[in-house]
């Protein structure tokens, strides 16, 4: 007896057309979404990128050297580390990311997605940012050999001179590579963070006089500054500002392929460890960031999330990161690091003491505030 008419098993030509419609559908949405994630972004990532101990050694065309070496003074033996980190950018005008890989940034919270302009402003190219990575990295190395020596003692004489021009700079035929810069706007700058600021207070537009010496003989010149590319815009003179210092024995720091100026509190650190007897680490790990001036002053740096987890996974347990950062910082440290901030070298000095002694680290100032995001 059968408790239904009809025959269930009939094909139903309606359903039979719906089911192959939806596949077609499926399949067109599928290779549209295939070929929209291999279309380039307007956008670059910042993702961790190598690590280096200031104690250790690095390669330099093909030869093991120290990272730090000091051939005229008496050196005493490191352990552990004192990491520096980098970060690598992927993606430029030429080589844009994917938005496949831009979406995968976008869930790792290692990596930073920005848009392109933000990074190479328009008419600012990979060989640009190279050049001016190249004379940052000198110039903080300079600067950290100064900032470790007066804090062993030495009296380091110093002057702030215009290392290059740029290639649309305002002050193209008025200043010159080499020239002394004794002033700006009448005050006197013993840095390169002294001139950048009191450029950026004058503002854009009107004549900045600066006093400087060329071959000897002081001069006063004037130079309109003029707006920057990045965002925001700043005030610019378009040099390279550089900074040279008369050293009592010669420090060498090799660092292949590294630019900025963001390793400069770890040179410090490594260049004290090496000229004083113990190890200011206690052999534990320690990374660090932060830019820093020639009286010691640490400053901030870009790409701080991707520093925290590149030096969680070259195996340190502590970092020290510019107080300056600390709204970066929070919300986003990695399981398995602590962050300590700090504002001046000898602040560094002080945790690593507490790293090294054990006694205090629990009261050691850590980033506190609101993440951003």
């Amino acid at each position: 007896m059968a408790l239904f008419s009809g025959d269930d098993s009939a094909p139903n030509p309606r359903a039979g057309r719906a089911r192959r419609i939806g596949g077609w559908l499926v399949s067109i949405a599928v290779l549209a979404a295939c070929v929209f994630a291999l279309v380039p972004s307007p956008y670059v990532i910042e993702q961790p990128g190598p690590v280096f101990n200031t104690l250790g050694n690095v390669q330099i065309d093909g030869k093991t050297v120290p990272l730090i070496d000091i051939p005229d003074e008496t050196t005493y033996p490191t352990r552990g580390a004192l990491d520096l980190l980098t970060v690598s950018t992927v993606g430029d005008r030429a080589n844009l990311p994917n938005w496949f890989e831009v979406v995968s940034a976008w869930l790792d919270p290692s990596k930073a997605v920005l848009p392109l302009n933000d990074v190479y402003p328009v008419g600012y190219s990979v060989q640009d940012s190279n050049d001016d990575g190249r004379i940052q990295m000198a110039n903080s190395q300079k600067d950290a050999i100064a900032a470790a020596l007066t804090e062993l003692g030495y009296d380091i004489p110093r002057v702030v001179t215009v290392g290059a021009l740029t290639d649309d700079s305002a002050a193209k035929g008025i200043l010159e590579p080499g020239d002394v810069i004794v002033s700006v706007d009448g005050k006197s700058v013993t840095s390169v963070l002294d001139m950048r600021a009191v450029i950026a207070a004058s503002g854009a537009g009107k004549p900045l006089p600066i006093e400087i010496e060329r071959n000897g003989e002081k001069m006063s010149v004037s130079v309109t500054p003029k707006l920057s590319d990045e965002n925001p815009p700043a005030p610019i003179v378009g040099v390279y500002p550089s900074i040279e210092y008369t050293f009592p024995f010669s420090i060498d720091i090799q660092l292949q392929n590294v630019g900025g100026p963001s390793g400069g509190q770890m040179f410090a650190l490594g260049i004290i460890d090496k000229l004083t007897p113990g190890e200011l680490n206690g052999g534990s790990k320690v990374a660090g960031t932060g830019t820093i001036d020639g009286t010691g002053v640490v400053g901030a740096i870009g790409g701080i999330r991707q520093k925290l987890y590149g030096a969680l996974r070259a195996g340190a347990t502590w970092f020290l990161a510019p107080k300056s950062n600390c709204n970066e910082v929070v919300g986003h440290v990695p399981q398995g690091l602590t962050v300590v901030a700090v504002s001046t070298l000898k602040d560094s000095l002080a945790a690593l003491k507490a790293i090294e002694t054990g006694s205090g680290v629990k009261s050691l100032p850590s980033c506190t505030g609101t993440a951003s995001g």
